[in-house]
C-alpha cells in the first residue's frame, strides 16, 4: 500500500510543469562561470550568514545595474547551498528564452524542486495536485498557496531552513508578476516549522522597487552590489586576469612577464567595475586567430580615450565586431556585405523572442547554413555558440545588445541594430512560412487530440523550432515593426 502511495505521488509530481533551463546547474549553463575560490569573498559570507541567520530577514535582494557579476554570484550561491543540502529550488531568469522569460511556470518549477529537497512535502503536493485537477491553469496566487505555502505550512519536520535563488528577476516579461512574486513569496515570512528564504537578483528598475516598497521592512534586507568599494571589486578583477591568463600563457609558451603587472593594471582600470568587460575581453582573447598577444593589443588600443565603464564596454564591443565581423577585409563592397549578415542573423538574435539553434535559425531568415554558422562562429566572444547542433545560440550578456540597439553608444554605422527594421524583416520571413502551412500539418488521427498524446519526434518533424516560432511570434513582429513597410 505504501509502495502505491509513493508510486501515484511520484506520478502526480511528475505532472507539474517546469521550465526548461530553470536552474543553477541546468545542463545549457555547463560553461557559464562561477566566482573565483577568492574573489567576492566579504559578500559571499554576507550572503551565507544571512542564509543561516534564523532571525534573519526572508528576502535578499541584491540588486546591481548590468555587467556587475549578479549572475555569477547567484550560481554560486546555489551551487554553496546545494553541497551544504541547504537548497530549496533555483530560478534563472533569461530574456528571450521561452519558458524562462515569463513567470508561467515559476511556481511549479519550485514546487517540483521542493518535492526533491524537502521529500517530507511530497504528499502535500501530491494530494493539492489531486484534489485540484485545474491547478496547473490557475494563476501564481493559487499555485503559490496550494503547491508551495501550504505544503510548508503542515509540514511534519522538524525545524529547517531551506533557500530559494532566483537569478534576473528583472527579466520576467510581465512587470505586474514581478511585483506579485515578491508579495506572494513575502508570506514566507510567517512560516515557524519549515522557513523558506528567497535570495534574489536585479537590475535596479522602478517596477521592483515600487514591487519592495509594497513589503514591510520586515520582509527583505536589500544589497546594493554597485555600492561595494571600487578597491575591493577592482582586486577581485584582477584576480580574475591573473588567473585566466596564465593558463593561455602556458598554451602558447609566452614569456614570463606577459601580460605583466601593467598590462592587468590597465586592464582593471577598463573595466571599471564591470565584470562583464572582463569576462568578455577574456574571451576575446582566448578565441582570436591571431593569438592571445595580438588580441591583448587591439584589446588595448580600444577606446583609450574612454574613461566611463560603459565607454569602456562599449569600446571593446566595438573592437571585436570591427575585428571578427570585417577581419582584414578592404575590399568596401566586401566589408558592406559582412556587415550586412551580421545585422541581418545577430541583430534578428537581439530582437527574437525566444532563441533557437543554429539550423533552423538560418530556415527561419531563409540564408544558407554555413553562412549563418560562419557568421556565428566569428562572434563566439559574444555569443554562446553550442557544439552541438541541436542547441540553441544566445547572447552571452544582455549588455550586448542593448549596445547594438543604441546608436548613442554604437557608433560605427554598420553593426547598428534598427530595432523597427529587424521586426519587419522577422514579421516578413514568418508569413512566408505561414502562406505554406497546410490543415493537419501533424497528420493527426482525430480532431481534439491533446499534445501530450502527440509523440515528440512527429512535433519536431511536422512543427520544427522555427515554424512554432513562426506560428507563435509573428504577430507580435508585426506589432513592434513599422506597419507602414509591411
Amino acid at each position: 500500500m505504501v509502495h502505491i502511495q509513493s508510486l501515484q505521488q511520484s506520478i502526480n509530481i511528475a505532472k507539474l510543469p517546469c521550465a526548461k533551463g530553470a536552474t543553477h546547474n541546468d545542463w545549457l549553463r555547463r560553461h557559464e562561470d562561477y566566482c573565483l575560490h577568492d574573489t567576492r569573498v566579504e559578500l559571499r559570507k554576507q550572503i551565507m550568514d544571512w542564509c543561516d541567520d534564523p532571525n534573519s530577514k526572508c528576502i535578499f535582494w541584491l540588486n546591481g545595474m548590468a555587467g556587475t557579476g549578479k549572475s555569477t554570484i547567484s550560481r554560486t550561491i546555489a551551487q554553496d547551498l546545494a553541497e551544504k543540502k541547504r537548497l530549496a529550488a533555483s530560478f534563472f531568469f533569461t530574456r528571450g528564452k521561452k519558458d524562462i522569460s515569463h513567470s508561467g511556470m515559476f511556481f511549479t518549477t519550485i514546487a517540483a524542486q521542493l518535492a526533491i529537497s524537502l521529500p517530507v512535502l511530497r504528499t502535500s503536493i501530491s494530494d493539492a495536485i489531486n484534489n485540484n485537477a485545474h491547478i496547473f491553469q490557475q494563476g501564481p496566487r493559487e499555485q503559490w498557496n496550494q503547491l508551495i505555502l501550504n505544503p510548508l505550512k503542515n509540514a511534519p519536520t522538524q525545524s529547517i531552513q531551506l533557500v530559494v535563488v532566483i537569478d534576473a528577476l528583472d527579466e520576467c516579461d510581465s512587470m505586474e508578476d514581478i511585483q506579485l512574486i515578491l508579495l506572494l513569496l513575502a508570506e514566507a515570512k510567517d512560516l515557524e516549522t519549515v522557513r523558506i528564504k528567497t535570495f534574489l537578483t536585479s537590475r535596479p528598475e522602478i517596477p521592483i522597487f515600487d514591487g519592495f516598497r509594497q513589503l514591510s521592512g520586515e520582509a527583505y534586507q536589500d544589497f546594493i552590489l554597485h555600492n561595494i568599494p571600487l578597491d575591493t571589486v577592482n582586486a577581485d578583477i584582477s584576480t580574475f586576469f591573473l588567473q585566466k591568463l596564465s593558463p593561455l600563457k602556458a598554451k602558447h609558451g609566452l614569456g614570463t612577464p606577459w601580460p605583466g603587472d601593467g598590462i592587468i593594471e590597465q586592464l582593471v582600470e577598463r573595466a571599471a567595475g564591470l565584470f562583464i568587460y572582463a569576462a568578455t575581453t577574456l574571451r576575446f582573447i582566448q578565441d582570436g586567430i591571431d593569438g592571445p598577444e595580438e588580441q591583448l593589443s587591439l584589446v588595448l588600443s580600444a577606446s583609450k580615450s574612454s574613461r566611463s565603464a560603459t565607454k569602456h564596454l562599449d569600446g571593446i564591443y566595438t573592437t571585436l565586431l570591427q575585428h571578427s565581423v570585417l577581419g582584414k577585409q578592404g575590399d568596401e563592397p566586401e566589408c558592406e556585405q559582412l556587415a550586412g549578415l551580421f545585422r541581418q542573423v545577430v541583430g534578428s538574435l537581439v530582437v527574437m523572442f525566444n532563441i533557437m539553434p543554429a539550423r533552423n535559425l538560418a530556415q527561419l531568415l531563409q540564408i544558407p547554413p554555413k553562412v549563418v554558422s560562419r557568421t556565428l562562429d566569428s562572434l563566439r566572444s559574444v555569443l554562446n555558440v553550442p557544439e552541438i547542433e541541436s542547441q540553441p545560440v544566445r547572447l552571452f550578456h544582455l549588455s550586448f545588445g542593448d549596445f547594438l540597439l543604441d546608436s548613442q553608444r554604437c557608433s560605427h554605422s554598420r553593426f547598428q541594430i534598427d530595432e523597427e527594421e529587424r521586426h519587419t524583416s522577422l514579421f516578413r520571413k514568418c508569413m512566408s512560412y505561414i502562406s505554406q502551412l497546410q490543415e493537419n500539418i501533424c497528420d493527426l488521427w482525430a480532431p481534439g487530440v491533446l499534445i501530450t498524446e502527440i509523440p515528440s519526434d512527429t512535433i519536431q518533424r511536422s512543427l520544427p523550432p522555427h515554424v512554432q516560432y513562426v506560428c507563435r511570434y509573428w504577430l507580435d513582429h508585426w506589432r513592434l515593426g513599422n506597419p507602414l513597410a509591411v
